[in-house]
């Protein structure tokens, strides 16, 4: 198994969040992972971008045009960082504008939910019920069981739920 995911997204969108869910996913497998991440400036709201590589891979960095899925949490980031994809990968955008991608209104269903913050888990249910991840969603799941604090985990696991759901 090999498999190199990006999450791009805004400063406060979770896309932190995100790569330590498919990070904690990859070790449950016994899978070797690496994680790299850059948010600098993530705290005035700026471009964020992590990468996870599962399997044997030596060093953290994705080059460009060899991801082979893509995690958008804010669309303005699929023209800053879609150069990472390999031209056939799988690209999931939170946006409820289609487009060249997979979309899903992740921040809208968010909002419905009562919990806009949770839009990113909404992003990574939908990733994962489409089988584009090296996991289900049902590892998934127990992920965010397991890693979530307490007072979160309803609301995470209800939006993650949510974004399975949205598969066709």
């Amino acid at each position: 198994m090999k498999q190199q995911i990006i999450v791009s997204g805004l400063g406060g969108q979770g896309a932190l969040t995100i790569t330590r869910m498919l990070a904690e996913a990859a070790a449950a497998l016994d899978l070797e992972v690496l994680t790299s991440e850059t948010h600098g400036m993530a705290q005035r709201g700026g471009t964020v971008i992590s990468m996870i590589k599962v399997g044997p891979f030596r060093g953290p960095l994705i080059p460009p045009g060899r991801a082979d899925v893509g995690l958008f949490l804010a669309l303005k980031n699929l023209a800053v960082h879609r150069f990472y994809l390999k031209a056939d990968a799988p690209v999931f955008v939170n946006s409820p504008v289609p487009g060249d991608f997979q979309n899903i209104d992740a921040q809208g269903l968010a909002r419905q939910l009562g919990a806009a913050v949770a839009a990113n888990l909404i992003l990574l249910g939908y990733a994962a019920g489409k089988q584009a991840l090296f996991c289900g969603p049902e590892l998934l799941e127990q992920v965010i069981r397991d890693k979530t604090p307490e007072r979160f985990r309803e609301v995470n696991l209800k939006a993650f739920h949510l974004g399975v759901a949205e598969v066709r």
